[in-house]
């Protein structure tokens, strides 16, 4: 079984105990005060603390930490590659979700590193362990290295397919140029570089998901070769997947 972490996790403890504080506000009140307007606010604290906690309760396996959801990593991986590839390199792997998305496309022979800061305040538990046994429990042995996507810790020309799922939106605007410069630097000049972005562009800027990251990665020196749509199952805005070579 898979184990991808939980999601913001801190915001939601918090969101928890802080409706808890409240209910148990409310249930002090009633003890200590009879009279009915105090009766009638502890009612209330009790409600809303209560319903504040239960509910994010509710959102702490969303998204489910053990569920996958292929279909948008196998999107990708059709398009790379990746049997023929002696070295993969996947940047902002975290607990290995795209890893094992990616995993069936690969060969038994392929060298896999998955790079990430592995900042747990966001994903509990994120690190290099998780990320190997989730790895692991998909039938590929990988190699989690900490780094930063701005300055990926690898030679020049050292992989043959370099993939970023779902990460680079979670970058400041101002440095999506250096992460994807940095994607193409590390990929072998006749290597693919793909892309699964989420369908989300930085403020202030009037472009569809698309055609934003379109031109970001051709800014960075990568000729696109595939883009497409990749319809989500929530019915939310497709996915965006680009695969491109070095220019």
């Amino acid at each position: 079984m898979y184990w991808f972490g939980l999601y913001h996790w801190r915001r939601r403890f918090r969101a928890v105990g802080e409706g808890l504080v409240v209910a148990l506000a409310g249930v002090a009140l009633a003890r200590r005060r009879s009279d009915r307007a105090s009766r009638a606010l502890a009612a209330v604290a009790v409600a809303l603390g209560g319903a504040r906690a239960v509910r994010t309760l509710s959102t702490l396996t969303s998204p489910p930490p053990w569920r996958l959801e292929r279909y948008k990593y196998d999107a990708l991986a059709r398009e790379l590659p990746l049997a023929d590839a002696g070295r993969v390199l996947d940047v902002g792997c975290g607990t290995g979700r795209s890893l094992v998305g990616l995993a069936p496309r690969l060969s038994g022979s392929t060298t896999v590193v998955g790079v990430d800061v592995f900042d747990d305040r966001v994903i509990l538990g994120n690190g290099p362990l998780l990320a190997r046994r989730n790895a692991r429990t998909a039938g590929i042995a990988v190699e989690p290295v900490r780094g930063d996507a701005g300055s990926l810790p690898f030679a020049s020309g050292s992989f043959d397919v370099v993939t970023a799922c779902r990460v680079l939106h979670d970058l400041p605007a101002d440095r999506h140029g250096d992460a994807l410069g940095e994607l193409r630097r590390v990929c072998r000049a006749d290597g693919a570089v793909g892309i699964l972005e989420l369908p989300i562009v930085p403020e202030r800027v009037d472009a569809s998901p698309e055609r934003y990251w379109r031109t970001r990665v051709g800014d960075a020196g990568l000729s696109v070769r595939t883009a497409a749509r990749v319809p989500r199952r929530d019915g939310d805005e497709p996915y965006v997947v680009l695969v491109a070579a070095p220019t």
